[in-house]
């Protein structure tokens, strides 16, 4: 199906890296820049990108064209995008630029990545596992996920499918179907989980903009380790159809883009009612409907009333996937103590500068022990969501699976080997948490839903309206990730760093809609990412707020990107077809 590029490849582990290999130089069949200008398409805004073709000044070829140089000669380095689809890319934009002049659609001509869990027909999920890739078995998708057939329907145009670590399962960007990635404004370091590889095509301009996925913080912590901005919608807003889930309770896709605007733009786009996705059936009367660029005001922060969540300055753990409501509370607390966070004091720093930012663009920010304080934590940690696991990986292969496996079950016969252990709920440490033993069920059969998943989460989404109400708040305001990125030439806490880490898995359980904003650089150069939480289907008011901060701080700044970097960290510079 694809043919791999070949890539320059030091033999050594990534804690050893201490010296360079080049990336491979662009392909000798490349199309010329001819006169494209770096100051013109760096960091371009889709408005900004449009103005350019009314004006006649780029074809859409080109801009294509001066995206794929970018993955040609950083992407070695960089490890950001596993597959290129250099020509379908290149035979949509000469077929864009034959159009006769019309209609067009908010993304015509606007280059874009995919994360690598989202399907696209043709193409193989490989969701970050190589057990997707096996030759002979490959995952080729069927048909477009929902949101991709959305991208298409609005003239974007795919550039490649973003690597992320298999099945999404992590908090840093490693995959055994590709490799690292590495952040943009410093290749040694992470640039988070499970959305890496997105952040980092964004922020080095392979794209103007991508999707992410998001189970515990993966949209909103990688957008934060890169000064981008990352939605996590309301849950049933966009359809999650078509995406290889990690915990399709707790999962959701939403736009990573440089600004807030590009960011609500791709986010109208995104939106909307799927037959295949019953959560997006039916929203409220109240709910805020796209276009939501238009919805955008630069005062939005003014008398706005926003809380800090004390479990998160506090660093209280949420355990992922949460803790059985059968586990004897000493086992409870112990597990959930486990997953304590505590948030570094260099973060704690770069958050309080923040608020003083939001404070002096005339917003009231509330510091307060009794605002979602460690109740709210435990609360949370009983919406267990992990006997499901195997439900929703069967639902999504019965419908986006090859021909040969519809199920885990298929997989298991075809292949002789089974689905990786997270996407079928094998994993040792969650099936036996606090002593209870949990066996893999159907939700919609499951006589124990109620009690485990759906009545702690009303629990838990009551106590977070209760407190908005009761504080007439507008929303919250917290550190995306409890820490900076890590330095992954370096051993943390011991091992392979496995981070940056979180305290957001919350917003998951729940489904109400977060938005990542850039919120200023460390010491280091590296960026940290203020996140704001609000109502449900509240996204033109939340979008907003995150404009309006942008428009007041401007915080944001561009990596300077190298064309040397640590030993090759990825099996190849990307696959192209």
């Amino acid at each position: 199906m694809r043919n791999r590029l070949p890539r320059a490849v030091c033999p050594a582990i990534v804690l050893l890296a201490l010296f360079a290999c080049r990336g491979v130089p662009p392909p000798a069949n490349s199309a010329p820049q001819g006169s494209v200008s770096d100051s013109d398409l760096l960091d371009v805004t889709v408005a900004n990108l449009h103005r350019l073709y009314d004006e006649k000044k780029y074809t859409v070829t080109q801009v294509v064209q001066w995206h794929l140089d970018r993955i040609d000669r950083y992407n070695g380095v960089y490890g950001a995008i596993e597959t290129v689809f250099r020509k379908e890319a290149l035979a949509e934009a000469a077929r864009q630029d034959a159009m006769a002049q019309g209609t067009r659609g908010p993304l015509w001509g606007v280059p874009i990545v995919i994360k690598a869990n989202t399907s696209i027909k043709d193409h193989i999920t490989s969701a970050g596992w190589e057990g997707f890739t096996r030759k002979g078995h490959e995952l080729v998708a069927p048909q477009d996920a929902t949101v991709v057939a959305k991208f298409k329907a609005a003239g974007a145009i795919i550039v490649g499918h973003t690597n992320m670590p298999d099945l999404a399962n992590s908090d840093t960007n490693r995959s055994s179907s590709f490799g690292r990635t590495g952040n943009a404004y410093d290749v040694r370091f992470s640039p988070g989980g499970s959305s890496g590889g997105t952040v980092t095509a964004v922020a080095a301009n392979f794209a103007v903009l991508g999707n992410g996925t998001d189970t515990g913080n993966s949209i909103r912590m990688p957008a934060a380790t890169s000064a981008l901005v990352g939605v996590f919608p309301t849950r049933g807003l966009v359809s999650i159809a078509g995406i290889a889930p990690l915990d399709w309770l707790l999962d959701n896709t939403g736009p990573i883009a440089r600004n807030a605007t590009d960011a609500a733009i791709a986010l109208g786009v995104m939106a909307g009612e799927d037959p295949l996705d019953p959560r997006t059936m039916g929203s409220p009367a109240n709910a805020q409907r796209p276009p939501y660029a238009p919805q955008l005001k630069t005062d939005a922060l003014k008398g706005k009333r926003f809380g800090v969540p004390a479990f998160v300055l506090a660093g209280d753990g949420i355990p992922f996937h949460g803790i059985p409501s059968t586990a004897p509370q000493p086992a409870f607390e112990k597990l959930r103590t486990a997953a304590n966070m505590p948030l570094r004091p260099e973060t704690r720093e770069m958050f309080m500068k923040s608020v003083e930012a939001l404070r002096a663009a005339g917003a009231e920010v509330i510091v307060d022990d009794g605002i979602l304080p460690l109740t709210f934590a435990q609360l949370a940690a009983r919406v267990s969501t992990y006997a499901y696991m195997q439900d929703g990986t069967n639902r999504f292969l019965a419908t986006f699976g090859p021909a040969e496996y519809h199920s885990a079950a298929d997989y298991l016969k075809a292949v002789g080997a089974p689905l990786f252990t997270s996407s079928i709920g094998t994993e040792d440490y969650f099936n036996n948490l606090g002593g209870v033993r949990i066996v893999q069920r159907v939700l919609d059969q499951d006589p124990d839903a109620e009690r485990t998943y759906h009545a702690p989460r009303r629990a838990m989404l009551a106590a977070y309206l209760e407190t908005m109400d009761r504080l007439k708040l507008d929303g919250y305001v917290y550190p995306a990730i409890q820490m900076p990125p890590p330095d992954e030439t370096m051993p943390q806490d011991g091992r392979v760093s496995e981070g940056p880490h979180s305290a957001t898995s919350w917003v998951n359980m729940i489904g109400v809609p977060a938005v990542v904003v850039p919120a200023g650089f460390y010491a280091s150069g590296l960026p940290f990412g203020l996140e704001f939480s609000a109502r449900p289907w509240t996204a033109g008011d939340l979008l907003s707020i995150a404009y309006a901060w942008e428009q007041a701080t401007h915080l944001r700044k561009p990596p300077t990107l190298v064309e040397k970097g640590l030993i090759a960290v990825v099996r190849s510079a990307g696959r192209s077809r």
